[in-house]
């Protein structure tokens, strides 16, 4: 490498990794996209009975396993039974067993939004009145620590992988064919495809951990990894790694039966190549949109195409921008980048930056939605920056494009001086050669002792000098085609001025990466607006409480006793939700062959209203949408049979509305 390339690239790279790690290690250790919007009990919350199951709601929806959500005691000890499920929409619902003392209880999650990303966090309610607790209510780390840590490098060096990959893919097909044939454009290309390849699994393994524990021994655990083969995430980063296997084809005939080609034969391989090369980069990107932002919100079906081609153009221009580069810095010296590839570049770059333009702007739209969440939340500030970035490249690139129209005005001559001046030297060259080979003798006299004296070739030592003659001049001639190259100005300028581009393409690549882990504006505007809404209007839930009816049964058959736990929420007139919960009298739950309920307001001779429940899963049943049509003290009758002949029916009343 030569010297005065070296500084430069070692800063380049010592920028990329102060940025890297400057902007990981700012980022907040759970970057939630989805965010709860409400819960019952309320945060907080000082409720007379014991409740019958916690409910959370989110912003979007979330996928649990049997830890997603625990309730935990004063002392510290769990308490909820059963799996959480999805009761309606976004709201989660998981049971509490029977008889809970009063106290404080903590309610924590740790769930995987529907993009992808791990949430987490913690509240407290009380029943009867507040009390110590030994649980600190405190977020999870979710997301966070050395597994945290490496899935977010994963992350931004598959982005990086993937721009290198396709966009230098693209600047050699689209711009500078002869590039094919250049090694080191060749080696920046599989680069790309090693780091995209590499990073990918790397995520794979670290998926598991960063979305549960965060424990750097469960990245190698199986079961994690068969868990994540089976979302929505590990299905993506699979699909990536099929896709992945295309690109190596296509890079190996880029790069092999291409270059080799006739000018006219190219044709026709260009062709498919570039069809090719379309289809597999944006199935590439479509392995980001279907799992990640776009997949889930508003207009998910526009979003995801919109963040397809995004991704593309990003390549486009950040990934022809690191090739030309490499181009201008190391292209061999009989090699060089034309004027006209720059300026088909240029053009690639203007497409892009169009594109860029149009489909951000749609995004921003999307994921921020006000001005106040632009300004007000972490989102919108990074997304100012990236783009206050993306602006400041465009006006280097502005000057780029002037170096360029300087350099085509000379491009020609210069191709004219060098030419001339490779015909002189070959001309020279073979002069020599031919009165060496005439006169051999006078030139180099065979000495005694040292030529065929000792039975050794007398003109051994001739081949070795001319050899070494040629290597002189071979290297003289590089060198002074270099410092011709060098000593151009307008070539000079043209680098200086993409290393520019390049620098600030990285602080973007990274400022874009820690963009993609952050929760959206609009999703945070959202969960503000509806905890303050929520908590600024005690007078309608108090007007309306959700009741709780436990109504011990006892059917007389085998197993026949137990305890129904009767939920209706908000109990007032109009629609409620209801739950059924069916436990031993142990507090384990259990499945009976039938449940149903009947609503009867006897002063007013109403009902009975029948409600058959739906079953959710072992011991729960729900109805929606439970209409009760006036307020007053109403009879509710559970009926439950335990077996062919086992039945029996419970009651309590209980005031509504």
């Amino acid at each position: 490498m030569p010297r005065t390339i070296a500084p430069r690239l070692r800063n380049l790279v010592l920028l990329l990794l102060a940025v890297t790690g400057a902007l990981l290690a700012g980022a907040a250790p759970a970057s939630a996209h989805a965010a709860v919007t409400g819960s019952a009990p309320q945060q907080g919350a000082v409720v007379a009975t014991a409740p019958a199951r916690v409910s959370l709601t989110f912003s979007e929806k979330v996928a649990m396993n049997d830890d997603s959500v625990r309730v935990l005691d004063p002392g510290g000890k769990r308490v909820d039974t059963g799996k959480p499920t999805n009761t309606s929409g976004t709201t989660y619902t998981v049971g509490l067993r029977g008889g809970l003392a009063k106290g404080t209880y903590t309610v924590t999650y740790q769930v995987i939004s529907a993009d992808s990303h791990p949430v987490g966090g913690a509240y407290t309610f009380s029943i009867g009145a507040p009390s110590k607790t030994s649980v600190v209510a405190g977020g999870q780390d979710v997301g966070g620590g050395l597994v945290g840590w490496l899935y977010g490098l994963g992350r931004y060096v598959s982005y990086a992988g993937f721009i290198v990959l396709a966009g230098g893919a693209a600047f050699v097909l689209a711009c500078w064919q002869r590039g094919a044939g250049v090694r080191a454009l060749q080696r920046l290309v599989v680069s790309g495809w090693v780091a995209l390849t590499a990073a990918t699994l790397a995520l794979l393994l670290l998926r598991g951990s960063y979305t549960t524990s965060g424990k750097a021994g469960d990245i190698v655990d199986l079961d994690l990894l068969g868990q994540v083969l089976q979302t929505k995430t590990g299905a993506a980063l699979v699909s990536r790694l099929l896709l992945l296997a295309a690109a190596a084809l296509f890079v190996a005939v880029l790069f092999g039966a291409y270059e080799k080609r006739e000018d006219e034969e190219k044709r026709d391989l260009t062709f498919g190549l570039a069809i090719g090369g379309v289809v597999v980069a944006a199935g590439l990107a479509a392995s980001w949109a279907l799992a990640e932002h776009a997949s889930v919100g508003l207009q998910p079906g526009i979003a995801m195409p919109v963040d397809v081609v995004h991704l593309l153009a990003v390549a486009a221009w950040l990934g022809g921008l690191v090739a030309l580069l490499v181009a201008l810095y190391r292209a061999p010296a009989d090699t060089p980048v034309e004027a006209s590839a720059v300026r088909r570049f240029s053009r690639v770059a203007f497409g892009s930056v169009a594109a860029l333009v149009a489909t951000g702007v749609y995004q921003s739209w999307r994921q921020v939605g006000s001005w106040s969440a632009l300004t007000g939340t972490r989102y919108g500030q990074l997304l100012l920056i990236k783009v206050g970035l993306v602006v400041l490249m465009v006006a280097v690139a502005g000057i780029s494009r002037r170096w360029t129209g300087r350099l085509a005005d000379t491009v020609t001559a210069k191709a004219a001086t060098r030419s001339g001046t490779m015909t002189a030297t070959e001309d020279r060259t073979k002069e020599r050669d031919r009165h060496r080979t005439q006169e051999p003798a006078r030139k180099e006299p065979v000495a005694a002792g040292k030529g065929g004296a000792d039975g050794k070739n007398p003109a051994g030592g001739d081949s070795r000098r001319a050899a070494q003659l040629a290597r002189q001049r071979a290297a003289v001639d590089a060198a002074r085609q270099k410092r011709q190259r060098d000593a151009d100005p307008n070539r000079f300028g043209l680098r200086r001025s993409v290393m520019a581009e390049a620098g600030v393409a990285v602080v973007l690549l990274a400022v874009t990466t820690v963009l993609t882990q952050t929760e959206p504006g609009r999703t945070q505007e959202e969960a503000k607006a509806a905890t303050t809404s929520s908590s600024s209007s005690p007078s309608s839930s108090s007007a309306a409480e959700a009741v709780t009816l436990d109504m011990p049964f006892d059917t007389g058959g085998q197993a026949g006793k137990g305890v129904v736990r009767l939920d209706l929420d908000p109990a007032r007139v109009g629609g409620n939700e209801m739950h059924l919960y069916v436990q031993r009298p142990d507090g384990k739950a259990f499945d009976v062959p039938e449940i149903k309920t009947a609503f009867t307001l006897t002063a007013r001779k109403i009902g009975p209203l029948s409600v058959t429940p739906e079953h959710i899963t072992t011991g729960h049943w729900a109805a929606s949408g439970v209409q009760i049509p006036m307020a007053g003290s109403w009879k509710v009758a559970v009926t439950v049979r335990t077996s062919d002949i086992d039945q029996v029916t419970v009651s309590k009343n209980v005031q509504i509305g």
